[in-house]
């Protein structure tokens, strides 16, 4: 049953990632991945706050494991921004490549500290 919970929110976060990641890039420069920022600072944040009310406020085990790591592991992609940091990379674009590394890992762990702060506060 666990199983099945998780592959159910799997098949909704990818779906959301590829609608928000579309939606972001359309809006933004074409050369920096903004879409795929977008999505990984957005899931950060979500699975901050999940697990903040998993650890303050005794949210159940179940809507955690179907939140974390169905909907948001399916949701974020840390593989694209590896893959799309290299190509930066092989295309001359290093200023593109080294400011992704440093706003997704910075912008990620911002969004997941603010995510634990809110459910702290709650």
């Amino acid at each position: 049953m666990t199983f099945l919970v998780v592959a159910l929110a799997a098949a909704v976060g990818a779906p959301a990632r590829y609608l928000v990641d579309s939606w972001a890039q359309k809006r933004l420069d074409r050369v920096f991945p903004w879409g795929t920022l977008t999505v990984n600072v957005s899931g950060s944040f979500l699975l901050g706050l999940v697990t903040g009310l998993a650890l303050y406020h005794g949210f159940a085990a179940t809507p955690k494991l179907l939140l974390g790591t169905g909907f948001c592991g399916a949701y974020t992609t840390f593989s694209t921004f590896a893959v799309e940091t290299v190509r930066l990379g092989e295309d001359g674009s290093t200023d593109e490549a080294f400011g992704n590394v440093l706003t997704s890992t910075v912008g990620a762990l911002l969004a997941a500290a603010a995510g634990l702060a809110l459910a702290a506060a709650l």
